[in-house]
């Protein structure tokens, strides 16, 4: 969701005429399994335990997201830095911390002084905590802790023998913290001002609190004029996540390989969905949510199919040209996708007007009209009109479930040649089948 609300404001920014850069970096080095700096690297872990390098690990995944955005939509950022691309950059980046007395180095590891800091700058202004009253919330450091303050964090961080992500430096081998390669990319792409910082409501403390330490303490000036954070999305009312079963994967509700939804969802039916709710407020997904989206997506796409043959008058009997402006004055107020869907609704309610006898329009503002729509539900909001997105799903369902007959029969006949065939030649096609205890379910990529 944090993705596609970025890729939102992208769209909307570009329309506008505003040149872009948009970043949006890939952290394949540096975030630990705790978020205060402490564990092994996701990545490596991943790496140890599958017996993989762990670049084959940051290349399998970084496919998959791809391979995600590309179905719901998504244009390319201007560029996607990698946190193990900018090694050098981070180091210069603690050098000129530690030259400025905000850091300490420690048997190899190098910490941000955050107290030292607090006197210079303020930290917590983000997200309105004040330090003192953190202090008087954590424990005490244990003998072994070699930070200062339980506050501090690693920029970076020694490496014990057995750590497979690794780099030289000033301090000895190691790797860079979690919260250094976010402010290395953004000052390198960006300056050591930009405009705007997005990212998902978690991540404002600590992480970005971080970010904006580092990079005063290096630069001396404040990082980033506006900050942008995307809420969570939740499932049937209950927090997303792994541990407890209550997650699902976008290809699971492309597919309908799950037993959440009723039926599968086309990605511009998710993307639809998640618009409607702004940014930064929570949202539900529940298969009740998908099905309404869904008719309302349809409901859309049947009124442009509509405007074109709407007969023109000479005059119109509604304001199309205030409408057109209460668009734009949706998305200027922090792109409120919300009202701007309302304000969409609007239009289509007025092009069934005018389809059945009971309003007018004239030539203009059927124009206007029409490049309106399509700049807000294509160009702004993302969409893909139904026949793109191919609304054959249920057939595809249907297809596929038929082939999960006949290979269980096979199988259950000993015919495992006819069983593999089958298995294979759908992953072929980019259909995975998936044996479970509950039977065999599929999903795309």
């Amino acid at each position: 969701r944090t993705f596609m609300s970025f890729d939102m404001i992208f769209r909307y920014l570009r329309h506008l005429g505003y040149k872009v850069r948009y970043v949006r970096n890939i952290t394949d080095a540096g975030h630990l399994e705790d978020d205060a700096g402490e564990g092994e690297d996701k990545i490596a872990k991943k790496a140890r335990l599958e017996k993989l390098e762990p670049m084959e690990v940051v290349q399998r995944y970084t496919v998959d997201f791809h391979n995600i955005l590309q179905k719901f939509n998504f244009l390319p950022p201007s560029i996607e830095p990698t946190a193990t691309g900018h090694i050098i950059e981070q180091i210069e980046i603690i050098k000129e911390i530690l030259a400025k007395g905000f850091a300490y180095e420690k048997n190899g590891s190098v910490y941000f002084d955050v107290s030292k800091f607090d006197k210079a700058y303020e930290y917590g202004k983000l997200s309105g905590r004040k330090l003192e009253d953190m202090i008087a919330n954590t424990r005490e450091l244990s003998a072994q802790d070699e930070k200062h303050s339980p506050q501090d964090f690693a920029l970076w961080k020694k490496a014990e023998p057995q750590h497979i992500m690794r780099w030289p430096s000033p301090w000895g081998d190691g790797f860079p913290g979690w919260h250094l390669e976010c402010t290395a990319m953004s000052t390198k792409y960006l300056g050591d001002t930009f405009d705007i910082h997005g990212g998902g409501m978690d991540l404002k403390f600590p992480h970005h609190e971080c970010e904006i330490a580092q990079a005063e303490a290096c630069n001396g000036q404040p990082p980033v004029k506006y900050w942008l954070h995307a809420n969570m999305l939740t499932l049937n009312g209950k927090k997303m996540a792994k541990s407890t079963g209550n997650n699902i994967l976008p290809n699971e509700i492309f597919s309908g390989g799950n037993d959440i939804l009723s039926k599968p969802f086309t990605p511009t039916v998710v993307r639809f969905f998640m618009m409607q709710a702004h940014y930064t407020s929570i949202l539900d997904l529940s298969n009740e949510a998908l099905l309404a989206s869904e008719k309302g997506y349809l409901r859309l796409m049947d009124a442009l199919e509509q405007l074109p043959g709407l007969v023109t008058h000479e005059t119109s009997s509604y304001d199309f040209q205030a409408w057109c402006q209460k668009c734009y004055d949706a998305m200027n107020d922090d792109f409120n996708t919300p009202t701007l869907i309302a304000h969409l609704f609007e239009a289509v309610k007025q092009i069934n007007l005018i389809k059945e006898g009971k309003g007018t329009i004239t030539t203009a503002d059927k124009q206007l009209l029409e490049n309106t729509l399509n700049t807000f539900i294509f160009d702004v909001l993302g969409l893909e009109h139904a026949t793109n997105q191919g609304q054959d799903t249920g057939q595809l369902t249907g297809v596929v479930n038929l082939l999960i007959q006949l290979r269980n029969e096979a199988r259950a006949n000993k015919d495992f040649d006819t069983s593999d065939k089958i298995r294979d030649e759908l992953a072929e096609l980019g259909i995975q089948l998936k044996d479970g205890k509950e039977g065999t379910t599929f999903s795309t990529r």
